[in-house]
């Protein structure tokens, strides 16, 4: 298929994008062409879902009201394939692989009947439990390998580029469920700024900055502020 928005000229659009906004419309008006309609791009810890990031979850509302009112949120057969497959692979390959639970199987024939007959997913395994992910549906369209190998490329590019650019402009999905507040307190800790010293530059307490810590050491399941900021800092929660 002859593309107009081309793989080369869409890894550097995204590459040179300086705002999350414009990587994700770059990166839209590419995918759109193999007739993707929805993405997701984040960090996910497939033993801890609390950690779980999202920098850009592109649903349409048909697919969002499908994904939470089928069960899907808690019993993702995508997400579950993850530690048992290696690389980028689409739906289709999970079927023959038979890489999914009867369970999961079931949950993709009945996306598909739906419309949603293929998807991609591009995964970056960091440690352990913790992966990066791309995550792409296509509707009523099944990949070909040479789209699998386009697309892998461009998502690797743009995965790379939102988690960068989202820490700096903002979130638009609550990351691990944390509030900007204690995003930014976060930020202080990072930079090894005391409680009071933290509370001065972002005009409250002392006391307060504390209490965003401690909530925030909650949410992400953090034993204690070392791991906190190590956490938020794999998971590009805060910037780097």
């Amino acid at each position: 298929m002859a593309l107009k928005y081309t793989v080369t000229n869409a890894i550097i659009d995204i590459y040179n994008c300086k705002g999350a906004q414009s990587a994700i419309d770059c990166f839209r008006g590419f995918i759109v062409q193999h007739h993707i309609d929805t993405f997701t791009s984040g960090e996910i810890d497939l033993a801890n879902r609390k950690r779980n990031v999202f920098h850009a979850m592109e649903w349409p509302e048909r697919w969002r009201n499908y994904y939470f009112q089928s069960g899907m949120l808690e019993h993702d057969p995508v997400v579950g394939a993850l530690g048992q497959t290696e690389g980028a692979f689409t739906w289709a390959e999970l079927r023959i692989r038979r890489g999914l639970s009867i369970a999961g199987t079931e949950a993709l024939t009945k996306i598909a009947a739906e419309g949603w007959t293929d998807g991609l997913v591009v995964p970056l395994h960091r440690r352990g439990t913790h992966y990066g992910l791309v995550s792409l549906v296509a509707n009523d369209h099944m990949l070909d390998k040479h789209e699998k190998a386009d697309l892998t490329a461009v998502s690797l590019v743009f995965h790379d580029r939102i988690r960068h650019l989202v820490p700096r402009d903002g979130f638009r999905i609550s990351p691990a469920g944390l509030t900007p507040r204690e995003i930014e307190c976060v930020k202080m800790i990072a930079l090894g700024l005391s409680d009071r010293k933290a509370g001065e530059a972002l005009g409250i307490s002392g006391s307060t900055v504390h209490e965003h810590a401690e909530r925030a050491k909650r949410k992400l399941d953090a034993r204690n502020r070392a791991e906190l900021v190590a956490i938020a800092t794999r998971f590009a929660i805060i910037p780097t």
